[in-house]
């Protein structure tokens, strides 16, 4: 048997893997902010989640010393996300590597969501996966982001044969599998991957250098630049909360982010950056306009 199987994307790779790993009573670690349900899931089948924050002055990259302190014998899974939605930063190789160390030391899982694994803003976009570094590693991905193909809904779960033998079992509850049809264009895509990632390489450098020169002029806002992803967390330096900022700033100017305490990081919007070139910038020029109302 294979160690990669296929999955109604991501989301459902990720779920299948909590359904299967996760008992009520067991221990799982979920850095924040990320995708929700790598805590709410877990959560929701009576686990004990602890919620490992992610901040701004460790340029959002775990904190090591408070992950050793964190885990416990009890610890089943840690989840984390790399590349990381929603702050755009980056695990390298050898941080994965003290991950799995303190995974190994307590004998976890470490699922690791790539959904946007190939969109690093340096050579060729792919940073190390977990699966290739840890023995107990898992990692999920999908079409969606990197390859710009979220209505296929194709994804995949790479881990230990063993763990996907389980997997299969209750994927086989729910989806089966993905439609003939999705799995078939999805393949024809990554046949041609070299072509959509240099497309993608494309928009995704070009447009992050224009936010950041955005941002660089803009008083009220801060951010960490990010190394990956398609989206940034940018801090907003305004006296109103993220929520009251976002709903004003769309009904004033049309553009959309999404307000920090979505992600529980009030004081901060998340910032999509890689729609058309034109529309960014029209966009964020707007933005600028609206912020001007508070002296920016």
């Amino acid at each position: 048997m294979p160690n990669v199987l296929i999955t109604h994307g991501a989301i459902s790779a990720n779920a299948l893997v909590y359904e299967t790993l996760v008992e009520p009573g067991d221990h799982v670690i979920s850095v924040l902010p990320t995708y929700q349900q790598h805590y709410s899931i877990p959560e929701s089948y009576g686990a004990k989640v602890g919620i490992l924050r992610l901040r701004e002055e460790n340029a959002f990259l775990p904190d090591l010393d408070e992950l050793r302190r964190m885990v416990t014998p009890s610890t089943r899974v840690i989840a984390i996300n790399n590349p990381n939605n929603p702050t755009g930063s980056l695990m390298d190789r050898a941080f994965l590597e003290q991950i799995v160390q303190i995974a190994r030391s307590c004998g976890a899982y470490v699922l690791c969501d790539e959904v946007y694994r190939g969109t690093d803003q340096e050579g060729d976009g792919f940073t190390a996966s977990i699966a290739d570094i840890y023995e107990k590693g898992i990692s999920t991905g999908s079409v969606s982001k990197t390859w710009s193909l979220a209505g296929l809904r194709v994804g995949w779960i790479v881990a230990p044969v063993e763990l996907l033998e389980r997997v299969r079992t209750h994927r086989d509850y729910n989806t089966i599998s993905v439609g003939m049809l999705n799995d078939l264009l999805a393949a024809i895509a990554l046949e041609n991957r070299h072509a959509i990632l240099e497309r993608n390489h494309g928009i995704l450098r070009t447009n992050l250098a224009l936010l950041d020169a955005w941002i660089a002029d803009e008083p009220l806002l801060s951010y960490v630049k990010p190394k990956s992803g398609t989206t940034a967390l940018v801090r907003i330096d305004i006296d109103m909360t993220s929520r009251d900022f976002c709903v004003a700033l769309i009904e004033k100017t049309g553009v959309m982010f999404t307000p920090g305490s979505a992600l529980d990081v009030e004081g901060y919007v998340r910032i999509g950056y890689t729609n058309n070139r034109d529309v960014l910038v029209e966009g964020l020029g707007r933005v600028s306009g609206f912020l001007r109302g508070f002296g920016g």
